[in-house]
């Protein structure tokens, strides 16, 4: 699990995909939560737009690889 600090009350979902360096840019953020790689909670969103707060769990899966990140 990695931990991700944020400075901020939130942060949206497809911003905390790039600030944590899961992905490059906003296109390849836009796909793997689109297309239902990411999970927020234990739950698929599918909203690029989500507010992230401290606390929540993000859990990206995709092809074959997991990444769990903890926002504090």
């Amino acid at each position: 699990m990695e931990i991700i600090k944020i400075n901020t009350p939130f942060i949206k979902l497809q911003q905390l995909l790039k600030y944590a360096d899961v992905v490059s840019d906003g296109t390849d953020a836009r796909i793997l939560i689109v297309d239902g790689f990411v999970s927020v909670n234990g739950e698929v969103e599918t909203r690029r737009g989500r507010k992230i707060y401290p606390e929540d769990e993000i859990l990206i899966s995709y092809e074959g690889q997991e990444i769990l990140l903890k926002v504090e």
